[in-house]
C-alpha cells in the first residue's frame, strides 16, 4: 500500500507511549546516575583545578625565588668584579706614579750632569783659548 492508512497513526501513538514509559521507567534512574557522576567528577575537577593552583602557586613562588637568588649572585658578581677593577687602577696608578717620579729623577739627574759637563767644557774651553791665544802670542 502506497498510502497511510489510520495504522500508521496508531503506530506513532504506540511509539510514543513506549518512549514515556521507558522514560519514566528506565531512562530517569539511568539520567540520574549518570548526573550523579557528573557531579562527583566536577567536585573531583574542582579538588584537582585546587591542587592544580596549589602546584602553579608553588612554581611562581620556586621562580621568583631562583631570580631572586640570581640576582643577589649577579650583585656578588659585580661588586667583586668592581672591587678587583678598582684594585687594578690603584695599582695602575700607583706604578705611573713610580714610572713619573723615576723619569723625574732620571730627568733631573740628567740635567745636572749637562750643567756639570756644561761647565767642564766652558772651564776646559777658556783654559784652551788662554793657551791658543798664549801660543799665538809667543810665536
Amino acid at each position: 500500500q502506497l498510502f497511510p492508512d489510520g495504522t500508521m497513526f496508531l503506530h506513532i501513538g504506540i511509539i510514543l507511549v513506549m518512549i514515556w514509559i521507558l522514560n519514566k521507567t528506565l531512562f530517569k534512574p539511568i539520567n540520574a546516575v549518570l548526573e550523579a557522576r557528573e557531579r562527583n567528577r566536577s567536585h573531583q575537577g574542582g579538588e584537582a583545578g585546587a591542587i592544580l593552583e596549589d602546584v602553579a602557586a608553588k612554581e611562581a613562588l620556586y621562580t621568583s625565588e631562583i631570580r631572586d637568588a640570581r640576582n643577589e649572585g649577579y650583585q656578588i658578581i659585580e661588586q667583586r668584579h668592581n672591587a678587583a677593577v678598582a684594585e687594578r687602577n690603584n695599582a695602575l696608578t700607583k706604578v705611573k706614579e713610580e714610572a713619573a717620579a723615576t723619569l723625574d729623577a732620571g730627568r733631573a739627574d740628567i740635567e745636572r750632569q749637562a750643567a756639570a759637563a756644561r761647565a767642564e767644557i766652558e772651564t776646559g774651553a777658556e783654559a784652551m783659548a788662554d793657551h791658543i791665544t798664549a801660543t799665538i802670542l809667543k810665536g
